[in-house]
């Protein structure tokens, strides 16, 4: 018979404690271990006669993964061509952001055999969700409201699907722990049992996964390490766009990104986000700049505003939408000693339109275009785009896949593109003209 036994569980980390502590070791936070009842099943005796055995890496025979490609390439785009079967993907986001909606419509456009689990909503509510996404229907998708672990499994492996969907991995229990669901117990569990028989069917699943206050996704950490593909959707809920991208990704690269727009019919694919993200003005303003950016091996135009304006109180105001403050305020103190504009006593307010956050420095560049053009109050073209990074010395420093940068920009129409002399661009004809700049002083006559 198993045995029956309590421990505590840190909510924060995972960490399994034998009696119950104030302060958890691990993570250092107080308050957060709770106890569970772990049933555990015997150890069983060690088999010597066991099918594996070592071998050289130099004999094993590597083999191509096979894919499903899915129908939308912004997906296929981020988990690297395709989704591999027998892979385990969770999926990441905050409440209302559209990781139902996005597997939802990946079920009903996809033509295989999908069971759809949920333990979140009732089949109506799903259904009245389809049928807002018009266009779409698989006779092949089939749903199963169900929390249990150990029924959900049964039904799988008796339908046989090609592929599962789950939301959400907090909701689901397994008779095996007597935990509350979404505890950290609960979900080490369920997960487990998931992947085991993702890999022993060769079946790709799909978690939804909830996430804390702090954009983690709620649950021991280990749940990350254990699945495959790990993807954040995230966007700010007062704009329409929504970002996909990879924390980790074994079938492919992380530093892809899927841009999708919230319409009334679900999510739609954005082709070409600069063409979006790019306002169409009808005067020049001063303190608008368009930057350069490159997402994995994707290059996007985006928008870069500034406001800068006397500081009404004591202590200037510095602010950022989009971009990292820290190293706004590095460009700052850059601007103020190397180049001698005295921007120490204003207020600095910077904002990256349609909601993307981008950690490339190439907007190094656009940012300080914004920053002056404001500051001097004259305005920018809407022709001129710009591409480069900006050392603590003032130099302008070289940028990687300046050429894709550049094709971009001459394929969206601008005239004239910034970048740092110090880039090896190839000899070729471009039909947009090229303005090589070394320091902030030299970029600050070329510009203005």
């Amino acid at each position: 018979m198993a045995k029956v036994k309590t421990a505590y569980f840190c909510q924060n980390c995972g960490s399994q404690y034998p009696q119950w502590l104030g302060q958890c070791k691990n993570c250092g936070e107080w308050n957060t271990l709770v106890e569970e009842i772990v049933e555990k099943s015997p150890a069983k005796s060690f088999s010597e006669k066991s099918k594996q055995h070592i071998i050289n890496i130099i004999e094993v025979e590597t083999q191509e993964e096979p894919r499903i490609t899915t129908p939308s390439e912004e997906l296929n785009r981020v988990l690297g061509g395709g989704i591999v079967l027998g892979s385990v993907t969770l999926i990441g986001g905050e409440p209302g952001i559209g990781k139902s909606t996005l597997l939802l419509q990946l079920a009903l456009k996809m033509k295989k055999k999908i069971l759809y689990v949920s333990g979140e909503e009732s089949a109506s509510q799903i259904k009245m969700r389809a049928d807002r996404l018009t266009e779409l229907q698989n006779p092949n998708c089939y749903l199963f409201t169900e929390t249990s672990v150990e029924k959900i499994l049964h039904e799988a492996k008796k339908l046989q699907p090609d592929f599962v969907i789950i939301d959400s991995i907090q909701t689901l229990q397994s008779q095996l722990i007597e935990s509350s669901p979404g505890t950290v117990s609960q979900i080490r569990e369920c997960s487990n049992e998931i992947i085991k028989y993702a890999k022993q069917t060769n079946t790709p699943v799909f978690l939804v996964g909830h996430i804390t206050k702090d954009g983690q996704i709620a649950g021991p950490k280990v749940l990350e390490h254990m699945v495959d593909v790990v993807l954040n959707f995230d966007g700010d809920r007062n704009h329409l766009f929504r970002l996909l991208r990879a924390s980790k990704n074994r079938f492919g690269s992380t530093a892809e990104i899927g841009i999708y727009e919230m319409v009334s019919q679900g999510l739609k694919e954005i082709k070409n986000p600069s063409e979006i993200l790019i306002t169409k003005k009808f005067e020049e303003l001063s303190g608008n700049s368009v930057a350069v950016t490159l997402e994995g091996n994707r290059p996007m135009l985006i928008e870069i505003q500034a406001l800068v304006s006397s500081a009404v109180y004591g202590t200037p105001q510095r602010s950022c939408t989009g971009f990292d403050s820290k190293r706004l305020n590095m460009l700052l103190a850059v601007l103020e000693k190397r180049a001698g504009f005295q921007l120490g006593a204003k207020d600095v307010f910077l904002n990256i339109t349609g909601g993307i956050k981008t950690g490339d420095p190439a907007l190094d560049l656009a940012v300080v275009a914004s920053i002056l053009s404001s500051n001097e109050d004259v305005a920018i073209s809407e022709h001129f785009c710009f591409a480069g990074e900006i050392g603590l010395s003032g130099e302008i420093r070289p940028i990687p896949q300046i050429e894709q940068r550049i094709s971009e920009a001459e394929k969206l129409g601008y005239e004239k593109i910034f970048v740092s002399n110090l880039n090896k661009i190839p000899k070729k004809k471009y039909g947009i003209t090229i303005v090589e700049v070394s320091k902030i002083e030299d970029f600050h006559e070329s510009l203005f």
